[in-house]
């Protein structure tokens, strides 16, 4: 699969997306990234500690936050970066996005990928956004309730409609990527049931990235604040290497690389 200039080898490898929030309010991190000086700072902390892609989001997308960002705004936010990411260093950049128009103005100045929470349902423009530029994406699964008849089952059937949308436009089979949505539209204990029946996604054909980093349903089983997740995503991480996921969404990069290459080599004994 290739994103940008580089060739991802989909099951080969599980690779790492580092995440730069360029927002004062991330459920995770917000305000730490915000000035260009630090945020460059922490890209190239995380591509020395393993980082393959950058995502660069400039809204918190973290479930119940209600305020939808203009445009505008949110390209203030992620288009110096990644303007000064792309002059910069050689890797991969993903907008961490579901407006069509600002995943438009944001590939056209260097950005590869477009990340979208709502598969391209949010606003139809974003499929024809994606196809037009040649762009890969990452369709994750998403819902306003967490209302289930046959969970799994309807998992599935909600990223094969987001494939549709992306397909019917334009986008390549190939560069699209698929995630589980974890956080989003289920309860603790249906994010946890997708966590251990992650296999289920293969059956679509498409890369799953996963992306669970300091996560409620971690905070949730350990009773810990978000500060305090480490340890809990790193098992996720494991998980998600086990499960076969070509890609994991994280904050921390030095540690999950570490966990990935650790259990890579396990299973390849």
């Amino acid at each position: 699969m290739k994103i940008g200039n580089r060739e991802f080898e989909i099951g080969a490898h599980t690779y790492l997306m580092g995440i730069l929030n360029v927002t004062p309010d991330s459920f995770s991190d917000g305000g730490k990234w915000n000035q260009q000086d630090a945020a460059l700072f922490h890209v190239e902390e995380m591509i020395r500690d393993g980082a393959d892609i950058i995502d660069i989001g400039g809204e918190s997308t973290r479930p119940g936050y209600g305020a939808i960002l203009p445009d505008e705004e949110e390209l203030s936010r992620v288009l110096p970066v990644i303007e000064a990411v792309r002059k910069r260093f050689d890797i991969p950049i993903s907008i961490d996005t579901y407006k069509g128009g600002v995943a438009k103005v944001a590939l056209e100045a260097g950005a590869d990928l477009v990340n979208d929470i709502w598969g391209c349902k949010y606003d139809r423009k974003m499929a024809g956004v994606i196809a037009e530029a040649g762009a890969a994406c990452c369709l994750m699964h998403n819902r306003k309730e967490p209302v289930y008849e046959n969970y799994l089952e309807e998992v599935k059937a909600d990223l094969s409609k987001s494939v549709a949308l992306a397909r019917e436009a334009g986008v390549e089979e190939n560069r699209i990527l698929l995630d589980p949505g974890m956080g989003f539209g289920k309860t603790y204990e249906q994010n946890l049931i997708l966590m251990n029946h992650l296999e289920v996604l293969g059956d679509l054909g498409y890369p799953v990235l996963l992306g669970t980093s300091r996560k409620s349903m971690i905070g949730l089983t350990l009773d810990l604040p978000v500060t305090d997740r480490l340890e809990g995503t790193l098992a996720t991480t494991v998980m998600g290497v086990i499960k076969g996921c070509a890609f994991v969404r994280v904050h921390d990069v030095k540690e999950n690389a570490r966990a990935i290459k650790m259990t890579e080599a396990i299973l390849r004994a």
